[in-house]
């Protein structure tokens, strides 16, 4: 088992490039906009976002590259992209260098949301599943946290504390490159892909300490016969489809990456003063890290659909509390309060069940297009929600509208996980993925 958590921590570490690169911007925000003398319709749609684009791209087609080279291979093209991108922003001379560096590491980022998800579920046994490829959460959230605490340090550096901000990300990514080539491919994708039995036993067995059972091989052997190599988006996968769009909808619906990218803007908006502000974003990071933490030790105990129903109700109340408190003009600490339940509810609910529900719910020949499915609909989502927050906290007279209309989505999301969604702990990927198709 040590085996196996080292490798999945090693790949998951993607997920700390991810976190890191998502949030950096936020401590940059408004000095680039300061900087560059944009209007908010420019800065949200090519300062801000166009990592988030980047990111769309890297999602729809890092299934190509996981497929046709492999999980590894693809994990160490990602560190490359989140090396360059680091560098090109940092030393960036105009908003559109800027934005195109920007764009470079969301392909990082997009394609990792396929890649380690996908080989983590498929190195991981079943009962141990959930809490490996919630390590990829893990680190998300880690890296969100150290992103806060750096953009709080790097706050006075300098002439220009933006370029430490959005630059210093090139040195955790050259020690994920150095990481990544140490561990072994993943063995699903040996078996389907190289139709080598022997190799993948092998990997698998250096991995666990064990080999895949016959029960096991002939599972997958079977999903690899002509009349189940079906395309993604025939009628038979309707349902896993229709499972990833839904997840991934509410995912964004929650405005959790609205929150994330202008956490510092919102707490003023709040009242708080730019370096309390900043200090608040640190409380969000570290309260997302130990509910995080929460989730994973949980998620494999009472499953993804509980974790989820708890989540949701913990969006509505808090939701409701923040649009409730800014509607009202409440003074002092009651709105980050609110919006600490808020990040609290995401990390034990969504943020610790999208990439684990995604990456069970196809087969193995197709779990790395229909990762890519889902995972783009999260990016194409957060990248339009993105672009158009600046815009929306200058419309709205005020931001409890804009909370108020994420609250009412969550609704929806808890109506979806009662009804419809699946319970997916411990069970094989080829026997859930059997189970799902209609």
């Amino acid at each position: 088992m040590n085996k196996v958590f080292k490798i999945s921590l090693i790949s998951a570490l993607a997920g700390f490039l991810f976190g890191f690169d998502t949030v950096v911007i936020s401590g940059a925000d408004q000095q680039l906009q300061s900087l560059w003398n944009t209007s908010d319709l420019f800065h949200g749609t090519f300062v801000m976002s166009m990592a988030l684009w980047g990111t769309v791209l890297g999602a729809i087609f890092a299934s190509y590259p996981c497929n046709y080279f492999g999980r590894k291979n693809t994990l160490i093209g990602i560190g490359v992209l989140y090396f360059i991108s680091a560098l090109g922003s940092g030393l960036a001379l105009d908003p559109y260098s800027f934005s195109f560096f920007r764009f470079i590491g969301g392909i990082g980022v997009g394609a990792s949301t396929i890649a380690a998800p996908t080989y983590v579920s498929e190195i991981a046994p079943a009962e141990k599943r959930g809490q490996l490829v919630a390590l990829y959460q893990f680190n998300i959230v880690f890296g969100i946290l150290i992103a806060f605490v750096s953009n709080f340090l790097f706050k006075d550096f300098g002439a220009q504390p933006w370029r430490w901000m959005v630059g210093i990300e090139a040195l955790p990514a050259a020690l994920y490159l150095l990481g990544i080539f140490s561990v072994p491919k993943s063995p699903r994708w040996v078996l389907f892909k190289k139709k080598d039995l022997d190799q993948a036993q092998a990997i698998f067995k250096e991995i666990n300490g064990s080999e895949l059972t016959r029960t096991e091989i002939e599972e997958i052997k079977a999903e690899q016969e002509p009349t189940k190599q079906k395309a993604l988006f025939s009628k038979t996968y309707r349902f896993p489809i229709l499972l990833a769009f839904l997840i991934a909808f509410f995912n964004q619906l929650s405005g959790i990456n609205a929150f994330l990218y202008y956490s510092p803007r919102i707490f003023e908006a709040a009242g708080l003063q730019e370096s309390a502000a900043l200090l608040s974003s640190i409380g969000i990071g570290l309260t997302n890290l130990i509910f995080t933490l929460l989730g994973l030790y949980l998620i494999d105990k009472i499953g993804r659909r509980l974790l989820m129903i708890i989540g949701s109700i913990g969006y509505i109340v808090s939701l409701t509390l923040v649009s409730v408190a800014f509607l009202q003009e409440w003074q002092g600490m009651s709105i980050p309060f609110f919006l600490f339940l808020f990040i609290a509810s995401h990390a034990i609910g969504q943020g610790a069940v999208i990439w684990v529900f995604i990456s069970e719910i196809f087969p193995d020949n197709l779990r790395a297009q229909g990762q890519s499915f889902g995972s783009s609909v999260h990016w194409v989502l957060a990248a339009l929600i993105t672009l158009f927050m600046p815009v929306a906290l200058s419309a709205f007279p005020n931001p409890g509208y804009v909370f108020l209309l994420f609250s009412g989505m969550m609704v929806f999301q808890l109506i979806f996980v009662l009804y419809l969604m699946p319970e997916t702990k411990g069970v094989s990927l080829e026997r859930l993925s059997k189970s799902l198709i209609k």
